[in-house]
């Protein structure tokens, strides 16, 4: 079986080729131009491949109601001139194949779920703290929708009490992923996250919101494994700060010894590094093919 995977990101887009066993085989990524471009890219390297389904983890927001007029689409982004863009309309008028379709984070959380730090377990959370902030969710076995789809990026949360920075969301200002994302470290301390020195007090600021995120999950839907991604969090500093700071939030409040004795192993970086997202997409893939046999 040969199944493409696309992780289609707001800065580059990552193409693979995989099988049922989750190994990639080949793969190229290229910048996130305009739409018309990038696409047609996409388009011409799996036609090359002649893959049998294609599973897709998009930058959001994006539409996943089956019966929605807009299924398919890239809807409110701020990603400029991708805003209301028929990414699945466009892949199939080119290759008319079944084609899986989700979040890039929940993407990444059921890569993580089905051969990474997740496997095995019914539900985690994937985070991927980079040039955005988003939160994937896997729970009792599937990934979650609703309304529309979860954006823990944008969440409000509570001020650091030496943090003055205004925040970069153009939605929101400060919420999370303004306060948190890498463009938000680099326009607070004018410098990327990774020319910052790990004694730099911008990570106790980082780790203090992303900590807040993290207790207020696990108390509202409880996942078994958090996994940390993105790459922000290549700062290895980071993990024992917010591992910290949760059990600080929490105050002996959840009595599960993955919390109270074993935290190392519950927040974790994710298993499949910075393959995560692509991996998803492969399982996205997978299962759209598997749909279409039964």
């Amino acid at each position: 079986m040969r199944i493409g995977a696309m992780e289609a990101g707001g800065t580059k887009f990552v193409c693979g080729i995989g099988n049922e066993d989750g190994i990639v085989e080949d793969r190229i990524s290229f910048p996130t131009g305009k739409p018309e471009g990038t696409l047609a890219k996409a388009i011409s390297y799996f036609q090359d491949h002649a893959v049998e389904a294609i599973g897709i983890g998009s930058f959001g927001p994006i539409d996943l109601k089956l019966d929605s007029p807009t299924y398919g689409y890239v809807t409110s982004t701020p990603k400029h001139g991708w805003s209301q863009i028929n990414v699945l309309g466009k892949m199939k008028s080119h290759m008319d194949i079944p084609y899986g379709w989700d979040t890039d984070v929940n993407a990444a959380a059921l890569g993580e779920a089905t051969w990474g730090a997740a496997k095995g377990l019914n539900s985690c959370a994937y985070y991927t703290v980079g040039t955005g902030l988003g939160i994937g969710l896997y729970t009792e076995g599937r990934l979650v929708h609703g309304l529309v789809h979860p954006e823990g990026g944008h969440v409000p949360v509570k001020r650091h009490p030496e943090d003055g920075f205004g925040g970069t969301c153009p939605y929101h200002g400060d919420c999370l992923e303004g306060l948190a994302a890498g463009p938000a470290l680099e326009a607070r301390w004018g410098l990327k996250g990774d020319l910052l020195p790990a004694d730099h007090p911008a990570w106790e600021i980082e780790a203090y919101y992303i900590a807040q995120s993290i207790t207020g999950l696990i108390l509202t839907n409880s996942p078994e494994k958090i996994i940390l991604g993105g790459g922000v969090m290549q700062q290895a500093q980071l993990y024992p700060l917010i591992r910290a700071e949760v059990r600080r939030n929490l105050n002996g409040y959840v009595l599960a010894d993955e919390i109270v004795h074993d935290i190392e192993n519950y927040i974790v970086p994710p298993i499949l590094g910075t393959q995560s997202g692509l991996c998803g997409a492969l399982a996205l893939g997978i299962r759209a093919w598997q749909d279409s046999q039964s």
